[in-house]
């Protein structure tokens, strides 16, 4: 599972000590499905290859469900103390690049909520996280290399750009993406 542009409780000062300001990550539950429905739309997938059929959709949480069970899949969503709804979504799993293991990383952010920096605020407590698991020293994010805002997040929250990559998303849909590696053992 690719995301382009995861116990019970928050991710921030009562989790682990630590909070950005007015953001705060919660894991992903079953009522969830309604944020994975709501990022289902055109303006929102538009880098994505467009809108999933409700079905792949129930199935791509039913997914992030059993990986945050198995511990393969650490998913979240994205709060704000000035929203009563989640703003967002950011979630950390396992793969491998280049042969070693590693975690990959996505978020995004819902269209109203956008351009408040919710964003990169999410994407630094996601890799404390990371950080804090210890199992793997390195997190890649691979947005579309047309995704400028993803890019520039990318690059201020401190990933470094190891360069462009062929990619599929969705499965069989070709496209080039930005390889942007964060190097965890500098957060322990």
């Amino acid at each position: 599972m690719r995301f382009v542009g995861i116990a019970v409780g928050c991710v921030g000062p009562r989790a682990y000590g630590r909070r950005m300001d007015d953001i705060r990550l919660r894991p992903w539950t079953d009522d969830d499905l309604a944020v994975e429905l709501r990022n289902n739309a055109p303006e929102m997938t538009a880098l994505l290859g467009g809108p999933l059929d409700e079905d792949t959709v129930r199935r791509r949480h039913e997914r992030l469900l059993r990986g945050q069970a198995d511990g393969t899949v650490s998913p979240f969503t994205v709060w704000a103390d000035a929203a009563d709804e989640p703003v967002g979504t950011a979630a950390y799993w396992e793969t491998e690049h280049g042969g070693r293991p590693v975690y990959e990383c996505g978020w995004f952010v819902f269209v109203p909520y956008q351009r408040r920096g919710y964003a990169g605020r999410a994407v630094r407590l996601l890799l404390e996280h990371a950080a804090m698991r210890g199992d793997r020293d390195t997190v890649f994010a691979f947005p579309r290399t047309d995704n400028a805002p993803s890019n520039a997040l990318a690059r201020s929250a401190g990933f470094v750009d190891t360069g462009v990559e062929d990619f599929e998303y969705p499965k069989g849909v070709p496209i080039r993406v930005n390889a942007w590696r964060f190097d965890l053992r500098a957060l322990r």
